[in-house]
């Protein structure tokens, strides 16, 4: 059996929406648009997946959102995680 893979991207094409959230990678900080009730504004990613756990850098609390709120209550990335391979080669 031969799959075609022009026939299956093309039936999936609408299927998902990269614009739903910017690429984020673990350990990345980011800013929010209203502030943690702690007073806080940034937040480091520590989970991806369906949804990202944030925890906050001012009060250390934890939260999970759905990538949609997110992308809605993220005002920019702050500061992008350390590749570990650009760390070896310096």
């Amino acid at each position: 059996m031969k799959l075609n893979i022009g026939r299956f991207s093309q039936a999936f094409s609408g299927w998902y929406n990269p614009d739903v959230l910017q690429d984020l990678d673990l350990g990345d900080v980011i800013r929010m648009r209203k502030p943690h009730p702690c007073g806080g504004y940034e937040w480091r990613v520590v989970r991806l997946g369906a949804d990202i756990g944030l925890e906050c850098l001012t009060c250390n609390r934890r939260i999970l959102l759905d990538r949609r709120s997110l992308k809605n209550r993220m005002k920019k990335i702050v500061q992008k995680a350390d590749d570990p391979g650009n760390q070896a080669n310096e």
